[in-house]
């Protein structure tokens, strides 16, 4: 499977970064192995002195699909979870400055964090699920799906211009604004609506 990610798809995070908007989709890949593992806490790697944790809408392909229409994208996954794209700011700050790839910054172990999945039939709108991430009981980034420069099935139409799309990769849509730096024995839990998605210590 393949972890496809979505950057600058909110307004306010854009801002927050002091980065452009794009006119199209931001993407980039991370391997199976920046899955966080479950029940693993988040070590903070000795490369970066500034990780900051990147609260995210996931979506689960569930059949194999190439240049999908957004009318028919819909029918490519039944299930949404929520998750964390943990990113080395200061890694990613030196490699943009130089017009280089982000993935030492945003694809090394344990950078994807995966939490439960509900079924798209339990919203009435894909298109308005709020979600938030908490750190140490005090919530630190607030997001509605409804916030999104590009929708879900927008993303998928575009990104499988590119890739093949197949049964088990996932999308991470982006984040709102609020990523801050995580520090040793911070405790974050993520939740859609009022539903806890995961619960995870940082190291």
């Amino acid at each position: 499977m393949k972890i496809i990610c979505i950057g600058r798809n909110y307004t306010e995070h854009i801002k927050e970064l002091e980065n452009e908007k794009p006119t199209d989709p931001v993407v980039f890949l991370k391997p199976d192995t920046s899955i966080l593992l479950k029940k693993q806490p988040f070590f903070i790697p000795d490369f970066s002195n500034d990780v900051h944790h990147e609260v995210e809408i996931l979506v689960k392909i569930n059949r194999i699909g190439k240049h999908i229409d957004r009318k028919f994208a819909h029918k490519y996954y039944s299930e949404i979870g929520l998750g964390i794209d943990f990113t080395a700011r200061d890694v990613q700050n030196e490699l943009k400055a130089k017009g280089l790839p982000w993935e030492k910054a945003k694809a090394f172990d344990g950078t994807a964090v995966i939490g439960e999945w509900l079924p798209v039939s339990d919203f009435e709108d894909i298109n308005a699920v709020e979600f938030s991430l908490k750190k140490n009981e005090k919530i630190v980034q607030l997001g509605n799906t409804s916030h999104m420069l590009w929708k879900i099935d927008e993303l998928i139409e575009y990104v499988s211009k590119y890739f093949t799309l197949k049964i088990g990769d996932i999308i991470f849509t982006g984040t709102p604004s609020g990523v801050e730096k995580v520090n040793a024995n911070d405790k974050l839990k993520g939740y859609i609506g009022d539903k806890e998605m995961f619960s995870i210590t940082v190291k």
